[in-house]
């Protein structure tokens, strides 16, 4: 029998994020090594385990993965988070990439100097209240459903949700011109795997702190400065 997913990357949330958040809605469990040290980076580096000199890697089921687009992507169809049809998929895919690239403007954001992070904190609830929100907002109304693609859970679901709650951490009631979304969010948040990944004490990661920036920086020997976009 195969062994749980393991996982390697930061005590943080950053790219690898969403792929706990997805292996945590398939019910699956799985190990973390975090990188602490250039040592460990260095040792996965000579030992061939990252293909493109760089994490998130995911061990799993004989592989050793890079890409986070390419572990989500395995990780959806392994676990029948990925629809029902090529079709269905091509929908999860936009709508997974609408998803990202919100998340895009969030993942640097603790790398920015404080005034920085103002700046691109307006700039994310402005790209969600005026492009993505809408979007999805729109998809979920035009078909009177509870999921994203087919009526079922999947993927996409999953990838929303986070997006969601990442941006409620900038702006507490971003969602109030949005009752679909608001809707969709206390529907998919309480799905017994997700609502068990948001308790306490999951391996669900809090939002990134100095002491994660300054590990981030050290391990791949970051000594430049971040700008907002």
């Amino acid at each position: 029998m195969a062994g749980k997913p393991k996982l390697y990357y930061f005590d943080g949330r950053g790219k690898m994020e969403s792929v706990r958040w997805l292996l945590a809605a398939a019910g699956v469990e799985f190990e973390e090594e975090f990188l602490e040290t250039r040592e460990q980076y260095e040792k996965l580096l000579q030992g061939g385990s990252l293909l493109f000199q760089q994490v998130p890697m995911v061990e799993i089921d004989g592989m050793k993965m890079v890409q986070t687009r390419a572990i989500l992507s395995y990780i959806a169809a392994k676990y029948n988070l990925y629809g029902k049809d090529l079709k269905e998929r091509a929908l999860i895919d936009m709508y997974v990439g609408g998803t990202d690239d919100l998340m895009g403007f969030i993942l640097l954001f603790p790398f920015l100097s404080a005034e920085d992070k103002e700046k691109q904190r307006a700039v994310i609830v402005e790209k969600a209240t005026s492009r993505y929100f809408p979007a999805y907002e729109k998809v979920l109304k035009d078909h009177g459903q509870d999921f994203l693609v087919g009526n079922n859970f999947s993927w996409a679901d999953v990838h929303l949700l986070e997006a969601i709650l990442m941006v409620e951490e900038k702006k507490s009631d971003v969602l109030s011109g949005f009752p679909q979304l608001q809707a969709f969010k206390a529907r998919i948040s309480s799905i017994p795997t997700i609502k068990k990944f948001l308790q306490p004490g999951s391996q669900r990661k809090p939002i990134s702190d100095d002491k994660y920036v300054e590990t981030v920086r050290r391990v791949l020997r970051m000594y430049y400065d971040m700008k907002a976009n």
